[in-house]
């Protein structure tokens, strides 16, 4: 059975990717990356290229998909990561958002 983390737990990071990060399958592999790893949130793209995100989750699994953001998928090529924690919203599952 899976233990839910209690809130005390749970962490919330907001996070700007800027780079080649458009265009090249980053918000897809977001999502496949964060269900995987079974954190809620939400990725999009941004007007001025960069790639938005929220994740939130176990603060170890948090940090870990901040780890993979820095690569990203094999097309991407990710030059700055800023990350921002903020309070956890009660975020259900994990999807991509329209700026």
């Amino acid at each position: 059975m899976y233990n839910y983390p209690s809130p005390s737990e749970l962490t919330c990071a907001h996070v700007l990717v800027s780079g080649r990060v458009q265009g090249v399958g980053y918000r897809y592999a977001t999502v496949e990356t964060a269900t995987q790893l079974g954190l809620n949130g939400w990725v999009r793209n941004l007007p001025d290229k960069r790639v938005e995100a929220v994740f939130e989750g176990e603060r170890a699994i948090v940090e870990q998909m901040i780890r993979w953001c820095h690569e990203g998928p094999p097309a991407a090529l990710v030059e700055t990561v800023k990350v921002e924690y903020i309070p956890p919203e009660g975020l259900q599952g994990f999807e991509i958002r329209r700026f």
